[in-house]
């Protein structure tokens, strides 16, 4: 199909069949957010009826299974670890012992999966925490951290150099998943992030809500290594840890900037007891394909992704204990199953397959979407592109659009046309410095080589005035953001949702169809693993 035919069956379609319903997206957010479901937590009751219901709409809609044995499952194999409220840790030096509160001055958990439970050890600053030879950085310098735990902050050197580091965008390398990664290579024993607002992008809370339940981890193979502890400390624990050693986090912010900056040993002794409930956990990722027209071309797919997994039932915020996450990611669901709806409709097929997928375990660092990646269903070399939807605020109509990723690759064009179409202006990410490209699952489908970006509503309400969005979002990202308040609103506005669901039908579209599978441009840093498959 041309795209002037896909342009005229979408005119005509939106006037008579409505492929894209905004009164849908919402029923389907409505239902997914509900307490139900019990915050949708994985390995529980929640992501059973979860995963049955987007498996059952997905038959609806008249999608194949694409999972397992003949099923709409894929199952991911974790193990949960949830670490006890009697966890304690503690800093001694020569002259004091500083006893840190669990949630309140600590979290976190041992990646070892029952194999370590107390230890001891030294502490050593390493600033970021960073290895990057081709910026010419390294915090640890050849420093031996073997056996020991090193302290740092997450986030990047903050230089001013627009050369470093992406510069104020956030790159890989200020993650707090790159962070325990790395200490791990380095064959630290531990690793503790000491959080600022400022350095992570989100408050203490944020922090303690993802951390204090259970932790699905991918489960260890015989003779695996793993972090024995990996944690958090808040910014005024932090301070009086380092105060030990006579020194200040505004301070060592500063020398961590520098790339002359050297490990810093704090001549403190970190001490922990960490018990934890180990279990093995029962969750799958959710999959359906809609076959392509062509015969040479039906191998291939275009990926739509969304994940269905939130926080469970935690810590109660005002009487409630369910975290529903109706934004972050009912949304999403619902438009990628509006989608699966919207092209098995298609009267006449696009070229390529679709397939469409919710992966679970997406708060618990991407490991649905990992695992999909090590397990495809359609090869990373025969995906031409991975369309990520994850969290969208219902509230009107925007003007503008954020794709950040997709202007490195070649399906950029198409992505300008698409916009145009949809009368959207792309607009580039608000907030670079929070790394959102390596915080959601279409990171997992680039790490394979796939050309993969998420599609995200802009902050430019139409009929709002200018700073509208921005206000809505400072307001959910302190008062909702992984908060039991991410609820169901009957007054939300879903039209936003129903406009990004057909600028990712018609992007869709158009990459199934297009003579080639799209690539990532030259010189990209995911360039070599898709030349690889």
């Amino acid at each position: 199909m041309s795209r002037l035919f896909i342009a005229l069956l979408l005119a005509a379609t939106a006037h008579s069949a409505d492929p894209v319903s905004a009164n849908r997206i919402r029923a389907n957010t409505k239902f997914l957010s509900s307490d139900l479901l019990e915050g949708r937590g994985v390995g529980t009751r929640g992501d059973k009826l979860t995963t049955e219901y987007l498996a059952t709409q997905l038959a609806l809609a008249g999608a194949k299974p694409a999972g397992d044995n003949g099923t709409f499952f894929q199952k991911v194999p974790l193990i949960g670890v949830t670490t006890e409220p009697s966890a304690s840790l503690s800093a001694v030096s020569a002259e004091q012992t500083i006893q840190f509160r669990w949630l309140q001055d600590f979290i976190g958990a041992s990646h070892r999966q029952g194999n370590l439970t107390e230890f001891q050890a030294e502490a050593v600053f390493v600033g970021h925490g960073i290895v990057a030879p081709e910026q010419g950085w390294d915090d640890y310098k050849g420093t031996d951290v073997r056996g020991k735990i090193v302290v740092l902050f997450t986030n990047e050197p903050q230089s001013g150099d627009p050369a470093l580091f992406g510069g104020r965008a956030l790159t890989y390398y200020g993650r707090w998943t790159y962070k325990y990664e790395e200490a791990l290579r380095q064959g630290a024993l531990g690793a503790i992030i000491i959080h600022t607002d400022a350095t992570a992008g989100y408050g203490w809370e944020v922090v303690r809500n993802s951390w204090a339940r259970e932790d699905p981890q991918v489960e260890l193979k015989p003779g695996q290594t793993a972090l024995g502890f990996a944690g958090w400390l808040t910014r005024q624990a932090g301070e009086r840890l380092v105060g030990l050693a006579r020194l200040k986090i505004d301070e060592l912010l500063a020398l961590s900037d520098s790339r002359d900056f050297r490990p810093i040993a704090l001549g403190v002794r970190i001490k922990g007891r960490i018990p934890a409930k180990i279990r093995p956990v029962e969750t799958r990722n959710v999959a359906a394909l809609i076959p392509g027209s062509d015969p040479a071309l039906r191998d291939q797919a275009v990926l739509f992704s969304a994940h269905w997994d939130h926080l469970g039932i935690g810590e109660p915020v005002d009487g409630d204990a369910i975290y529903n996450g109706a934004v972050d990611n009912a949304t999403g669901c619902a438009i990628v199953l509006e989608l699966a709806r919207a092209w098995a409709s298609l009267p006449e097929k696009p070229r390529r397959s679709a397939l469409f997928l919710f992966v679970t375990a997406e708060e618990s660092g991407l490991r649905g979407s990992e695992y999909y990646s090590k397990h495809p269903l359609v090869a990373p070399g025969n995906t031409a592109v991975a369309l990520n939807f994850d969290a969208f605020r219902p509230f009107g109509r925007t003007r503008d659009i954020v794709v950040s990723g997709a202007e490195r690759t070649t399906l950029w064009p198409a992505v300008q046309e698409a916009a145009a179409r949809m009368n959207f202006e792309i607009k580039p990410d608000p907030r670079p410095e929070q790394g959102l490209y390596y915080r959601s699952d279409h990171f997992s489908f680039a790490r394979v080589g796939i050309p993969a970006f998420s599609v995200s509503l802009g902050s430019e309400y139409l009929g709002k005035p200018a700073g509208y969005g921005e206000q809505l979002f400072r307001e959910f990202n302190t008062k909702s953001y992984h908060q039991p308040s991410d609820e169901f609103d009957e007054n939300w506005d879903f039209s936003g949702l129903e406009a990004v669901a057909r600028f990712g039908f018609l992007l869709g579209i158009n990459a199934a169809n297009e003579p080639s599978l799209p690539a990532w441009n030259e010189g990209d840093e995911f360039q070599k693993a898709r030349e690889a498959k």
